[in-house]
């Protein structure tokens, strides 16, 4: 199954149960960029002027090894990528050459266009990354019903511990809508953080791509003050901020299917 690349306009929502609620709804854009077209990304409307663009060395391996060749790489170490035939990646560009992604996902389709793997690819403030590999044991396609947990071991907000859960569920059809949920569950079993992403895709022309400067403008930007204003509101709420500790050397973490208690 052939994908194009696009544009994926959604609104980010996060919620924070206790032992303060806290919660936001913001509108994002992101590109969403088939690997094999890379290639040919000068033909796509960007890298043509300073506003947007798109670099490899912003993801994966954060090196000259291409995106495609760094996620074949971990698609073939776990076995999957014998039934993935298109990766892909869904992610906020550069603005005005600032790019900063919480995360980017990289979604990881078979021929017929389901859903075999998502790798999470999260980045904190630190500069530091660490990705969380989604999919089932015997890897067979991902639904919409399914929900994948993995441990939490690598820090990003300075207000939730290194430890507990993550939950994630993934809603895909490509070229058409794309939903997200990750739940943060802690060491005690409660769900203390819900997060989701849910919009839908556009074609990536030079007119849709304005079209969304408009609509969301100066999106990279914007997210790294929000992610700052919100600390301090959590902060003003009597948040406890937890100093960031040395990050541990495993840069992926795999899922599991989640087992109902």
């Amino acid at each position: 199954m052939a994908v194009a690349a696009q544009i994926y306009t959604a609104k980010v929502m996060h919620k924070r149960l206790f032992p303060r609620v806290n919660q936001f709804i913001y509108r994002v854009a992101y590109l969403a960029l088939p690997l094999k077209q890379l290639s040919s990304i000068s033909a796509l409307p960007i890298n043509h002027s300073g506003l947007i663009s798109f670099y490899e060395k912003d993801h994966g391996a954060k090196s000259v090894q291409s995106l495609q060749e760094w996620i074949d790489g971990i698609l073939l170490e776990y076995g999957l990528l014998q039934f993935v035939n298109e990766v892909v990646l869904v992610s906020m560009p550069r603005i005005l050459g600032y790019v900063f992604n919480p995360v980017s996902f990289w979604m990881c389709l078979d021929h017929e266009g389901h859903l075999r793997a998502v790798l999470a690819e999260v980045n904190n403030t630190f500069g530091e990354s660490h990705s969380y590999l989604c999919a089932h044991e015997d890897k067979r396609p991902m639904t919409a019903d399914d929900w994948l947990q993995g441990e939490k071991v690598f820090h990003v907000s300075p207000f939730l511990p290194r430890d507990g859960e993550y939950r994630f569920r993934f809603a895909y059809r490509p070229s058409e809508q794309l939903g997200i949920w990750i739940d943060y569950v802690n060491a005690e079993g409660k769900t203390q953080l819900l997060t989701s992403l849910v919009g839908s895709f556009r074609p990536l022309t030079k007119r849709s791509l304005w079209r969304t400067q408009i609509t969301h403008p100066l999106v990279t930007i914007k997210t790294i003050l929000l992610i700052h204003w919100q600390a301090i509101k959590l902060i003003s709420k009597g948040i406890r901020y937890i100093p960031k500790p040395i990050q541990l050397l495993l840069r992926l973490t795999t899922t599991r299917k989640l087992t109902k208690s």
